[in-house]
């Protein structure tokens, strides 16, 4: 007789990057907002500057690359399906990107939103939210094509609306058929009546 296999299958580590104002953290969100709990976004911007405080620089050996991948690592480890977004650089960041990656069993998706420094511009001049920043900060922020270069990643340019980007990358990183594997959303009974409220109406429509 043959056991079966109980074991939950691995999460999946979704990794978003580009540059300041190509719209990967309002990407990212909408992304999450779609998939429902069992996903954990984390930002790079609120991690390095919020929780650390640190500057994005390199002559200070700094600590925000390890401790990002090293959350991301943990959320994975809870069964959390992971959303990281962020410029990420890859003079900073490539190391324990790859590690991330390299390390993780189960599926990685990778995308470059690969936006002009002048469509950047346009992007945060339309911003909600007022930032802190000039276009010369992005100017000197900004890296054409700062790609992790590994098979998995998928480069999406300008010309794509928003709607199809966030398509692309729920479809591409299999987000749109895998279940949440926390508690919360496989356990708690507020999650339950929600799952029975939308299969209800997807029954009567």
């Amino acid at each position: 007789m043959t056991t079966p296999n109980l074991t939950k299958p691995s999460p999946t580590l979704v990794i978003i990057r580009g540059n300041s104002g190509s719209g990967k953290t309002t990407t990212a969100r909408e992304v999450r907002r779609r998939f429902g709990r069992g996903a954990a976004l984390l930002e790079q911007d609120y991690l390095r500057r919020t929780v650390l405080r640190e500057h994005d620089i390199t002559r200070i050996d700094p600590v925000a690359p390890t401790f990002i991948t090293a959350t991301a690592r943990t959320a994975l480890d809870l069964g959390y399906h992971v959303i990281l977004e962020g410029i990420l650089h890859t003079e900073r960041y490539a190391t324990v990107l790859h590690q991330l990656i390299d390390n993780h069993a189960g599926p990685v998706a990778v995308f470059y939103l690969d936006v002009t420094f002048d469509e950047t511009v346009r992007r945060h001049l339309r911003r909600d939210e007022p930032m802190s920043f000039t276009p010369e900060h992005m100017r000197s922020w900004y890296t054409h094509r700062d790609l992790l270069d590994i098979p998995r990643e998928t480069v999406i340019g300008e010309t794509n609306t928003f709607e199809q980007t966030v398509t692309t990358i729920l479809h591409a990183s299999g987000l749109t058929t895998v279940a949440p594997q926390t508690p919360c959303p496989r356990r708690c009974p507020h999650c339950a009546r929600k799952a029975d409220r939308t299969t209800t109406v997807t029954e009567a429509s």
